[in-house]
């Protein structure tokens, strides 16, 4: 749910429908899963009572959407938490190696992926942590994870945020997305091109990006398409070169330095 699809839900008597269906015995648990804002999910999390709420969460995203504000919300409300994207589409299991080599020293034994799902397990109003998982490998690897279940240490919390803080320190520009800048003469993903190329240093890692740098700005919208008319910059609220930030988009991700 975002708020126009809740909106829509409320207004045509669906969530009516259900709260009595639960009346009924037809429904034992009624909640939500959440993506927008975290204004919105305080709207609708105040909606009535329900009895769970599944919102997207990591060590890396505690800022979006509802994020670790939206949880403690809910917690205090005392409505149970569903985490997905615990990993992050898989960007939390996959680092250079100086960021892998961190891990391994808090734990030699444990996988990268292992550390971001105890960070939400870790949180006390979490119930259950969703995991998409690729092969038997990673299955069993999630199963040993929750299996005698250990709640992060102090060190190893100090440990992911100053991980955390050094990966945020890896991004290129100042771009917030606010798409002032758009829509491009050319046709450019300005706000897209420069998310690609952030979250690609952040993690030094290609495949993080492959598939929103390949498939979903594609050849239309990348940064190669830039006409150099300056249009962009003058509407820019952060005074980003985007101009010349454009041409680094490029040739960075068409060389594949990591």
């Amino acid at each position: 749910m975002g708020r126009e699809r809740f909106e829509s839900m409320r207004d045509l008597g669906v969530i009516d429908r259900l709260v009595q269906l639960k009346k009924d015995g037809k429904i034992k648990y009624l909640g939500f899963s959440f993506h927008d804002s975290y204004e919105v999910f305080e709207e609708m999390i105040n909606y009535r009572d329900w009895d769970f709420c599944q919102i997207q969460l990591n060590y890396m995203d505690t800022e979006e959407q509802a994020g670790l504000k939206g949880y403690q919300l809910a917690t205090d409300k005392g409505i149970p938490v569903v985490v997905m994207e615990p990993v992050k589409g898989g960007s939390l299991a996959n680092f250079a190696e100086d960021i892998t080599a961190r891990f391994r020293a808090l734990d030699p034994e444990a996988s990268t992926a292992s550390f971001a799902l105890r960070y939400v397990g870790s949180l006390p109003g979490v119930k259950v942590v969703l995991s998409g998982m690729s092969n038997m490998e990673q299955t069993e690897d999630n199963l040993k994870t929750f299996t005698d279940f250990k709640v992060l240490s102090d060190k190893e919390q100090q440990e992911i945020q100053d991980i955390v803080t050094l990966l945020r320190s890896r991004v290129q520009n100042g771009c917030t997305g606010c798409r002032y800048c758009m829509p491009c003469p050319a046709g450019v993903d300005i706000p897209g091109c420069f998310q690609a190329w952030n979250t690609y240093h952040m993690y030094q890692n290609y495949d993080v990006v492959r598939w929103t740098w390949e498939t979903n700005l594609g050849e239309a919208k990348q940064a190669k398409n830039c006409i150099q008319c300056g249009k962009c910059e003058g509407a820019c609220p952060q005074k980003i070169s985007i101009r010349e930030d454009l041409k680094k988009v490029q040739k960075d991700l068409e060389e594949k330095i990591y």
